[in-house]
């Protein structure tokens, strides 16, 4: 008798095309970059190997770990990866989803690279943070033009460069940022670091900073005090003269997930650095830094969604239960359909904003970038959750990826300004721009008589900061259900906005009305 005989398991999901998503494809050309589809599906063909899973696993099971010292006692401040980090990095810098969109004329620059980074990030999230942060910092270190003009061909090149060496002798750069602080954490007004004008110049540098992830990036822009108010400032690991600047790297965060990548705490004395944009307007200098950085929030959701909906919507297909298989079981089709609409309704939502970027539509983006980085990225963690219980005991196994897309689900939310940040932020700007609500409001009126019922009510709505999530939360749902109507199958924005809209909807996913035509949305997201 076979004691072993291992049937009815889904077969590992790869040699797809990761790219192959109805709603991102149709995304990216009506954005502006139908000429970035062939790099799109070559990524996407890439992605869905065996070789670059194996890689995702790799960087996040054997941790960075950090050295302070070399063997002679000498304090190197380093941080050393697996080989496989390196290979996940080698591929997002040489795919430009680092800088190289801002040296690219092309229509649609932007648009193209956020789709690349929500193929690519499907395969591993860690590594996206240097990465966001290296095509983040770049408006940003433009208020400065020596520096920008010194550093920024770097920032925005194809090559992959790692190693702490004088920044202009490499072939490419990468770059993070050191705001939040143990006293401060969102209200950087708070921080305590200082910073005092130099004979030469320069700034130099004293303090603590409590978060500063990927601490093996080239340069930092910095928040510091000094006598005119808190200031932006650009600190290299290593100086012009080669000569290592003071990055004291404390300890690295233990965190619930993001493993693959270093997240620090790192201590400045004496520490050289130029300044950015005007003395005492810090924040104003790195807010355009910041906005960048939640437009990838959004989008890393938007990814982890699509990843775990490819892994639940894979293994009802190839898994049996009481004699059918689970992807024609009516309650697995609700749940799996009402995942594919919240996963489509990210995506459209996320190539959206970043054609908003590409077009420069700065009173549109700057609300629906702070509204979409804080519902999106709520969602993530339901989505995720709901996909890991389709594969049941096997989806609470490492081996399955699920749980490492699980413990990544709540980073995005918090990362660049919690929810109520965003919702708070959101509130700020309809007081001070109002032109902001109003191109929000001219994308989303005159579509559907469903949405324009619903933007009356959000008309009504308190805007008291006890009402900033409610508020924050409808102005989403609305957009969301715009585009859906303008832009997806009937099915699948009749259902988005019977339920999300109308609340014809219960309190878990796979609750669904009888009319929905589940069997329509699933074929449309199923992974090729």
């Amino acid at each position: 008798m076979t004691t072993h005989e291992v049937f009815n398991q889904a077969p590992p999901l790869v040699d797809y095309d990761v790219s192959a998503d109805a709603a991102l494809l149709a995304g990216v050309a009506r954005e502006g970059a139908p000429w970035a589809v062939g790099d799109l599906h070559r990524l996407g063909k890439l992605a869905g190997t065996a070789e670059p899973q194996r890689w995702a696993d790799e960087a996040n099971r054997y941790e960075p770990r950090l050295i302070t010292h070399d063997r002679y006692g000498h304090r190197v401040d380093e941080v050393e990866f697996h080989p496989s980090w390196h290979r996940l990095m080698g591929v997002a810098v040489g795919e430009g989803l680092a800088g190289a969109a801002w040296a690219d004329d092309r229509a649609g620059a932007h648009v193209a690279r956020a789709a690349g980074l929500y193929v690519w990030s499907q395969v591993e999230a860690g590594h996206s943070c240097p990465i966001s942060m290296t095509y983040a910092v770049i408006p940003a270190l433009r208020n400065n033009s020596d520096l920008s003009e010194m550093y920024e061909p770097l920032l925005a090149g194809r090559e992959y460069d790692p190693g702490l060496r004088t920044p202009t002798t490499k072939r490419g750069l990468l770059a993070g940022m050191g705001m939040t602080e143990k006293q401060g954490g969102s209200d950087v007004r708070a921080n305590t670091t200082r910073a005092t004008r130099s004979a030469d110049g320069t700034w130099r540098l004293t303090g603590h900073k409590w978060f500063t992830s990927a601490p093996m990036c080239d340069l930092f822009l910095v928040l510091a005090q000094t006598a005119a108010g808190l200031s932006c400032f650009l600190v290299p690991r290593v100086l012009p003269s080669g000569e290592k600047n003071v990055f004291r790297i404390q300890r690295l965060k233990d965190k619930l997930g993001n493993r693959s990548n270093a997240s620090s705490e790192p201590e400045f004395e004496d520490t050289v650095a130029w300044l950015v944009g005007e003395e005492g307007r810090g924040v104003r200098t790195i807010i355009e830094m910041v906005a960048m950085t939640r437009l990838d929030c959004v989008t890393g959701s938007a990814s982890g969604m699509r990843a775990a909906l490819n892994q639940a919507m894979h293994h009802a297909r190839h898994r049996s239960a009481f004699g059918r298989l689970l992807a024609d079981q009516p309650a697995m089709r609700n749940v799996l359909a009402d995942l594919a609409i919240e996963s489509e309704a990210a995506t459209v939502l996320a190539m959206r904003l970043a054609g908003a970027v590409d077009r420069g539509e700065h009173a549109f983006r700057r609300l629906a970038i702070a509204v979409g980085k804080f519902w999106v990225c709520k969602r993530q963690p339901a989505v995720v959750g709901e996909a890991l219980e389709c594969l049941g005991g096997n989806g609470y196994v490492e081996d399955s990826g699920l749980p490492r897309l699980y413990r990544d689900a709540p980073l995005n939310s918090i990362w660049e300004g919690s929810g109520n940040v965003q919702a708070l932020d959101v509130l700020r700007t309809l007081h001070r721009e109002p032109d902001s609500l109003e191109a929000l409001l001219a994308e989303v009126s005159g579509v559907d008589r469903r949405i324009d019922e619903a933007v009356a009510g959000l008309r009504t709505m308190a805007m008291d900061e006890g009402q900033a999530r409610r508020v924050t939360e409808r102005m989403a749902v609305v957009l969301q259900a715009s585009l859906l109507v303008r832009h997806s199958p009937a099915e699948v924005a009749d259902a988005f906005c019977a339920t999300r809209l109308a609340g014809d909807w219960g309190h878990t996913f796979g609750t669904l009305p009888a009319a929905v035509d589940t069997a329509a949305i699933i074929e449309r997201a199923a992974p090729q």
